[in-house]
């Protein structure tokens, strides 16, 4: 029986990205098991995973206890399962968990693959922070088997600075999405009548959406200082996403003093997003950095065109009339995009048909065989 861990470095990236891979594995005869932070905590994870470790760690690449308490976690599970692949992701679980396996993977006990979810290196990025992640990275490669990117800038990136030799990156279109959930004829117009009923909005009322984690990269107040720029009483805006309680009455706040307060929603977590998705015309994601935007990908999926920022992660996504892309940081040119999106519902229909088509080669059944494959070459080096 082959055996597979994934490391990650919290618990909801599991949950996000990988339990299709889990379900699917196992379903194959493998173990699967996962570490992460508070994995023990969440039943789904609990239940996706033949075993689950808890270890303690931070997304702070600097904290201490990430090189202390971690390794020791990561080597206990290592001998006692004898995983065949450890497959980390994430950038701090990612870099302390080669650095520890690579005794085990030097005497032929494992191989390790390492899926980059956007390289904290990246041409918005200041030249020191850069050139420290891009040197940390480098160093990483020499205790890696695999290197998978999920872009094609990553992917350009990693062979232009040697991370691995070229025939061991591999490109893979994303981490998967369902078509089969993100599917806007899986959607009831009832369930889109009583979200719009939850707002407060009628059929008619245009609804901008960006559904992210209310953190600085993802830059909410952009959206929110456009959308108020765009002075159209009749339109709304709905931002879905955690958020920390600062933060959160910050940007309440700014929509308070531009005037729109009433006609921005703001969400929280959400479960109904494909639903959201179907009630508004067009996402919007503004990010300064991305891996791969999943919000980008759902959104396309359900046939909902995005303006997103001409960055690595949205840019490929979007283009191909799937869009439109806008500057980071471009307030009066996302204001634009909408007021050109509420202008031509004809040319936004068809950015939606050509989004759903485009989102064929980011399926989940696809990236899962490549996992497949993958592994396939691992084991039989």
């Amino acid at each position: 029986m082959n055996k597979l861990l994934h490391i990650t470095t919290i618990e909801g990236t599991l949950r996000a990205f990988l339990l299709p891979f889990a379900s699917h594995f196992r379903s194959k005869g493998w173990q699967v098991d996962g570490m992460a932070q508070n994995i023990s905590k969440v039943a789904e994870s609990v239940q996706a995973f033949d075993k689950v470790w808890e270890i303690e760690w931070s997304r702070n690449p600097l904290d201490p206890k990430n090189f202390i308490a971690a390794p020791k976690v990561i080597k206990e599970a290592m001998e006692r399962e004898e995983y065949d692949i450890v497959h980390v992701h994430t950038p701090v679980a990612a870099f302390v968990s080669r650095a520890t396996l690579n005794n085990f993977r030097k005497k032929g006990k494992c191989k390790v693959i390492y899926t980059a979810h956007g390289f904290h290196f990246h041409p918005g990025g200041s030249k020191l922070k850069n050139a420290i992640y891009l040197n940390l990275e480098k160093l990483g490669g020499h205790w890696t088997d695999y290197l998978v990117t999920i872009n094609r800038e990553d992917e350009a990136a990693a062979k232009k600075h040697h991370l691995l030799p070229s025939d061991r990156i591999r490109y893979m279109p994303g981490i998967g999405v369902d078509l089969d959930y993100y599917n806007p004829d899986a959607v009831s117009e009832q369930a889109v009548a009583q979200v719009r009923q939850e707002l407060g909005l009628t059929n008619e009322t245009p609804l901008f959406l960006t559904v992210a984690e209310l953190i600085p990269r993802k830059r909410h107040r952009d959206v929110i200082q456009a959308f108020a720029a765009l002075a159209r009483p009749e339109v709304h805006l709905a931002l879905a996403g955690p958020a920390k309680a600062e933060i959160l009455e910050e940007m309440q706040q700014l929509a308070s003093d531009l005037g729109v307060k009433n006609r921005v929603h703001f969400l929280g977590m959400r479960k109904d997003i494909p639903v959201l998705m179907k009630a508004a015309i067009a996402t919007i994601l503004v990010s300064s950095q991305e891996g791969l935007a999943r919000c980008v990908l759902e959104s396309l999926s359900m046939g909902v065109p995005t303006i997103g920022t001409k960055i690595r992660g949205i840019q490929e996504l979007v283009e191909d009339e799937c869009g439109l892309l806008v500057e980071v940081g471009d307030i009066p040119g996302i204001t634009r995009a909408m007021a050109w999106v509420l202008e031509h519902p004809q040319e936004v229909q068809q950015m939606g048909k050509n989004g759903r088509l485009k989102m064929q080669k980011y399926q989940i059944n696809h990236i899962v065989k490549l996992h497949e494959d993958l592994y396939a070459e691992a084991l039989s080096q």
